[in-house]
């Protein structure tokens, strides 16, 4: 017997198919296929037999298809799995284990499901199932399209799509290709998602799929209707909206009511819209679609505020974000959670600016406290929670089987990327062989992801720790703010975009132009500091100055006076050298004053992230002695520090060495030249330190295992200067490089990665990344720049001082002393004495342009 079951519903919130005034509009379509196998052991076996039963039981209650139906499968699945582990089964235990992950997939409880379907998969794969381990491959790409990580879901789907050819299940690939053109969908290449849906709708047909070919229908339809044709888009609505409800697919037709009430809102018939809309919602909290349901909740609110009615509009979006920071929780992997958080981002962006327009109408009812705190909820909640738990040792109490998973996991992948480089160095390598390796480390990262979810979900210590919530506006201003700071908050939006600024005792808003508008002044600016051709030139860069300070501080500047700024930034403005930015038509002898003439600067992820900081440093041992400092590495086998070599050390030795460090740097070149003034700024400062309370750990001792010592918690100041970088694409590829070879000029892993920093166990004041790019990372919407700033507060620096590009060598060392004789010899605090250093070289001429000084930034503590 072989029963065949769909649940239709929404794939992936990160880039939807239409857009209505800033919020997900639609969802594009996916469908979750469950099929229930029979076990290859037959009756003979009582427990093989229960399970059999159990299964088909668990796939009745599926085929109900309501929310309570779908959780009593799951316990009669449950029932079954322990059955056929019974009877020793692993075929039907990984069938069974796959639809699990399916129902959770279609509840919206993402982390649960990759949980079971990451059991599958190697079972499957054991007792050589292809058709089952394609199926599994799909539901990864589902879950993984659900939390806005596209290109992992376009992976998995060519997994899955290369088995199901190979096994002539055109029905299958039917499934696969309409879930290919729904990534591409969301990545914005319509073309190729037309391609793939047209691809897919004959082979529905012609199994006569009429579920399936009611999902194409809706793939096709959202490309249309996305390209401006409406009553197109409409036709192909109408005709999976009949298929649904000739099925009695009530899932599928709420999603497809949704999309029809979008073409409506956006064809300005806001009531029509409605009339859709209300049909859609009662039927996806029926079968359970949460997702489903918050969507369709943001699109009621948005259709309201079009007819003007703003109130109601504000229930229906709050009662939306209720639902996403409900499942937020239920994600365990802070990498999950952070990419599913960025699919959501439009919820809040709509609610901050519901919110301000109702602050317009009412300006004394409080909305833009309201819409403040609703900015201060959308950003940086995962380091907040990573911050929460730094201190909890989660690790303490988990069963070692899954420790011992977690290292071996991580040994495999090491392993993975030391066979990669060997692989590359040959020269008859194969494209196919690059993609085998990649497809492999793909595998084992995701083992290695759920691994570590399921530490957490199962550590009594982080079991323990309750939800950190962001501060509210008169927390923030008792906690964080002082009589002398200025809290400046940005929001960005498609329309609009905002800046709150904060004091101890008022809160002023302001409505700045759209995003786009923002980012293209802000990336002029940028670029006139830092290319060759413009950064020695005052005139451009006032010009490019003048352009981004109109917009983003000319609107606040008559109540900056000479207070500290805390700058919350958003997007674009993540990457903005704020030290360097002058007010509008304010000048003095030198040209435009930046800032920092008059303003200390502190740059923070959100508000909140300081308040757990403090809290987290509160509670620390302080350290013993005052400074560490890692400094001019040894990076080649060439290098005249290296005496009686025993062999030539080729790069590809090095680079297998160090695994990641290939792919780790988004220039892609050579080798890493000495940095000879590293040496000179360590000892200028040393020399501001007593000896019996400093460390200088140079050449082959600045090390990735001196970085790694235990001995580093010693120090309240640690200062690395040496080459960083941080990989925008890849996050956790970002690190700093420390001695790639050691004194016969033998190769030495040298590398210290995002992952090692988050494991490091510091206490310190302030941890000083002397290098280039150091501050910079994949910009996450809703999360800010992801890259070592946070490994660093993670690991228990109250502060760090990061580089926003690279960084001239002999301009840093000038600052870096200037910077350490502010904070020995005058007292300043590490913010002051940055200022104080920054202000020097902008003094002399020599050094004046913003390049050789702008870059550094301090982010954390100020006090």
């Amino acid at each position: 017997m072989n029963i065949t079951l769909w649940v239709w519903g929404r794939y992936g919130l990160a880039v939807s198919a239409l857009i209505l005034l800033g919020v997900p509009a639609v969802a594009a379509p996916r469908a979750i296929k469950i099929s229930q196998g029979v076990s290859q052991q037959g009756g003979g076996n009582p427990a093989a037999a229960a399970a059999e039963r159990a299964l088909r039981e668990g796939g009745q209650l599926y085929q109900q298809g309501t929310a309570e139906s779908l959780r009593k499968a799951i316990a009669k699945y449950e029932e079954a799995v322990k059955l056929y582990r019974e009877a020793a089964d692993r075929g039907g235990e990984a069938r069974t284990l796959s639809n699990i992950g399916g129902v959770y997939a279609a509840l919206g409880e993402q982390q649960k499901a990759l949980e079971y379907l990451s059991q599958s998969l190697p079972l499957s794969r054991a007792v050589g199932d292809r058709h089952r381990e394609a199926f599994t491959l799909n539901i990864i790409g589902i879950v993984y399209g659900d939390l806005g990580e596209n290109q992992k879901a376009l992976e998995y789907y060519n997994q899955a799509l290369s088995l199901r050819r190979a096994e002539g299940n055109r029905g299958s690939e039917a499934a696969n290709l309409t879930n290919i053109g729904t990534v591409y969908l969301n990545l914005g290449e319509n073309q190729k998602a037309l391609e793939y849906y047209k691809q897919s709708l004959p082979l529905r047909r012609a199994a006569n799929d009429r579920r399936g070919e009611a999902l194409t229908l809706l793939g096709i339809g959202s490309i249309y209707s996305k390209l401006g044709e409406k009553q197109k888009g409409l036709e192909y609505y109408n005709q999976s909206l009949s298929l649904s409800r000739a099925v009695g697919n009530r899932n599928g037709e709420a999603t497809t009511l949704d999309y029809i009430g979008v073409v409506y809102s956006e064809l300005g018939e806001n009531q029509k819209a409605l009339e859709y809309f209300s049909q859609s919602l009662p039927m996806s909290r029926v079968v359970g679609d949460r997702i489903q349901e918050a969507l369709t909740l943001s699109n009621i609110a948005s259709a309201k505020r079009a007819q003007g009615n703003l109130t109601e509009a504000l229930t229906n979006i709050e009662a939306a974000l209720k639902i996403v920071e409900d499942l937020r929780t239920k994600i365990v992997s802070p990498e999950l959670r952070t990419s599913y958080f960025a699919t959501v981002q439009n919820y809040y962006q709509f609610y901050i600016d519901l919110l301000m327009q109702l602050h317009k109408k009412q300006p004394k009812s409080g909305y833009d406290t309201k819409a403040f705190e609703a900015s201060e909820r959308s950003r940086a909640r995962s380091l907040l929670e990573l911050l929460q738990e730094a201190n909890a040792d989660i690790r303490q109490g988990v069963a070692p089987d899954l420790l011992q998973k977690e290292r071996s996991l991580q040994q495999q992948l090491d392993a993975m990327e030391k066979r990669r480089v060997e692989v590359l160095s040959r020269p008859n390598a194969t494209p196919e062989e690059q993609a085998e390796l990649d497809q492999k480390r793909q595998t084992l990262l995701g083992q290695y992801q759920d691994i570590q979810a399921q530490i957490r979900a199962t550590s009594p210590r982080y079991a323990a720790l309750t939800q950190p919530q962001p501060l509210t506006l008169s927390q923030l201003q008792q906690q964080i703010l002082d009589e002398n700071t200025i809290l400046l908050q940005y929001s960005l939006g498609k329309d609009r975009s905002y800046l709150w600024a904060v004091t101890k005792t008022s809160i002023t808003t302001y409505e700045l132009p759209k995003a786009a508008d923002i980012e293209k002044t802000a990336k002029k600016f940028r670029d006139a500091v830092t290319a060759p051709s413009s950064r020695n030139s005052p005139n451009q860069i006032a010009q490019a100055n003048d352009a981004i300070s109109q917009i983003i501080l000319q609107p606040v500047a008559a109540q900056l006076g000479q207070k500290r700024l805390l700058i919350v930034g958003d997007g674009v403005l993540n990457y903005l050298p704020f030290a360097a930015l002058s007010l509008p038509g304010k000048s003095g002898e030198n040209g435009n004053p930046p800032l920092i003439v008059d303003h200390e600067i502190v740059l923070l992820p959100s508000a909140s992230t300081l308040g757990i900081l403090r809290e987290n440093y509160s509670d620390r041992q302080p350290p013993n002695r005052t400074l560490a400092i890692l400094a001019d590495p040894v990076f080649s086998a060439n290098d005249e520090r290296v005496k009686n070599a025993s062999s030539v050390t080729t790069q590809q030795a090095v680079e297998s060495a160090n695994p990641g460090l290939s792919r780790a740097r988004d220039d892609k070149t050579g080798q890493f030249d000495r940095l000879n003034f590293t040496r000179q700024e360590s000892q200028i400062i040393q020399a501001l330190f007593p000896a019996n309370s400093r460390t200088e750990f140079l050449d082959f001792a600045a090390s990735r295992a001196t970085a790694t010592s235990p001995n580093l918690s010693q120090y309240k100041i640690i200062h690395v200067a040496t080459h960083g970088f941080a990989n925008s694409a890849h996050p956790e590829l970002s690190g700093i490089v420390l001695s790639l070879v050691d004194e016969k000029g033998n190769p030495l892993n040298g590398f210290l990665r995002l992952t090692d920093i988050f494991n490091l166990k510091l206490a310190a004041d302030l941890v000083v990344l002397s290098a280039c790019q150091t501050g910079m990372g994949q910009n996450i919407q809703g999360e800010g720049l992801v890259g070592l700033t946070r490994g660093f507060m993670y690991a228990g620096a109250q502060r760090v001082v990061v580089s926003l590009w690279t960084v001239d060598d002999e301009g840093t060392a000038t600052l870096m002393s200037s910077f350490y004789q502010g904070m020995l010899q005058k007292g300043l605090t590490p913010a002051a004495a940055l200022r104080a250093a920054q202000l020097e070289m902008w003094k002399q001429e020599e050094w004046r342009s913003p390049y050789y000084w702008a870059a550094f930034n301090l982010q954390g503590e100020w006090r």
